[in-house]
């Protein structure tokens, strides 16, 4: 299945523990015209936050050392950035913490691409509104 690129290129720092499906997504992401660069532990996600000029975080909750949600809360971006929630718990409670975390979606592994697609178009939609940066 072709996928289309999308209208706004998005820079993502990907957080990921899974090396195979931190390797395969990243390809999937940059295929389709994103720029990614990528995390394996909640130390390196916070290590490379500050000097990141990623629009959208896409964390894994459970991480070797932390969780996405504690991840999110220390992290220090220069700019606003759209949270995306990848996990494998789904509980009503799983979504609110992710939402009271600051994360703008949560998603079920094992996530089905038009999900992450729409779920990035989101990001762009409201990235845009919010920065005013569209054609950025």
């Amino acid at each position: 299945m072709a996928h289309a690129h999308p209208q706004r290129p998005l820079r993502i720092l990907l957080v990921e523990n899974h090396e195979d499906t931190r390797k395969y997504m990243a390809m999937f992401l940059e295929g389709i015209g994103h720029r990614v660069s990528t995390a394996a532990t909640m130390r390196e996600a916070l290590r490379a936050a500050p000097e990141s000029d990623c629009d959208v975080l896409l964390s894994d909750i459970g991480l070797p050392d932390g969780d996405g949600w504690e991840l999110l809360k220390k992290a220090r971006f220069s700019h606003p950035v759209y949270a995306i929630a990848m996990s494998g718990f789904g509980t009503i409670r799983d979504e609110e913490k992710s939402r009271e975390a600051g994360f703008r979606r949560h998603l079920l592994k094992p996530i089905p691409i038009e999900k992450l697609e729409e779920a990035l178009e989101e990001a762009a939609r409201t990235l845009d509104l919010t920065q005013g940066t569209k054609g950025r």
